[in-house]
């Protein structure tokens, strides 16, 4: 009989830096409301029940002291047990953010996911798919969903087609082999930090072309396993995603119970 794989002590670092200027609040994304609360609580609820985090390390906007003082009094909450909370200020890009917070993780920290705050709703099966991945030997990991649009690539139009459409399709890509990446994103701590620091070198073009820690990971030749996300871990990004999170969490049995 094979043991269970012991799970690496893990960090969690929770991205809220943004700007959330597409929501139309006029105030950060993480403090945008959803269901009488902040995004952000709830995406620091779901990382608490599920159990994966010694650490949550919470990277937010510089200066904005509602945020701060939420996660203040959270802190407080897991006062009797619970990770330790940390709060750093986050960076102009993501990657900034993820720096920022890796760089306040207490010793011993063997692992580190990566969760988007927008991304408040991920199930705690998405968190232990991603830990047990980890455990088991992945350096990289990664939850994903099947795409279930055709997905074209295209290319701007120009000369006489200029007039008829802006773009023109130039190919179809397999839907059977495309996935749609979520948060949580897990890695070895030594495989993250070394992925940020070849990302230094990276000139503006190719820097702002990485849209998550897994394509830094990629670069360096490290393969990125893939377990099950959910269809629960929107990422609340537009008005319609806030009325989609809404209705999610008035459902029968509550967003983080429901498998996609």
């Amino acid at each position: 009989m094979s043991e269970t794989p012991t799970r690496p002590v893990t960090a969690v670092i929770l991205v809220a830096a943004g700007s959330g200027q597409r929501l139309g609040y006029g105030i950060p994304k993480a403090a945008v409301p959803l269901g009488g609360e902040p995004i952000l609580m709830h995406a620091l609820r779901g990382i608490v029940a599920s159990g994966t985090g010694s650490q949550v390390c919470v990277a937010l906007p510089p200066g904005e002291d509602t945020l701060r003082r939420l996660c203040e009094d959270f802190r407080q909450e897991l006062a009797d047990g619970g990770p330790l909370l940390s709060i750093v200020d986050g960076g102009a890009t993501r990657a900034d953010s993820v720096r920022a917070g890796m760089a306040a993780l207490m010793e011993g920290i063997e692992a580190v996911l990566v969760h988007d705050a927008a991304r408040a709703l991920t199930p705690e099966s998405v968190f232990h798919r991603v830990t047990d991945a980890l455990a088991a030997g992945a350096a990289a990991v990664i939850p994903a969903v099947a795409v279930v649009d055709t997905v074209k690539t295209v290319a701007a139009t120009s000369g006489k087609d200029a007039s008829l459409a802006p773009e023109v399709v130039t190919g179809t890509a397999p839907r059977e082999e495309l996935r749609a990446v979520q948060t949580p994103q897990g890695f070895h701590l030594e495989t993250l930090l070394k992925a940020h620091e070849a990302a230094r070198s990276l000139d503006q073009k190719s820097s702002a072309a990485v849209t998550d820690d897994a394509m830094l990971v990629e670069m360096l030749g490290i393969p990125v396993h893939v377990v099950r996300g959910s269809t629960q871990s929107l990422k609340i990004t537009t008005p319609l995603d806030l009325i989609f999170a809404e209705g999610l969490l008035e459902g029968p049995l509550g967003a983080r119970w429901v498998e996609g």
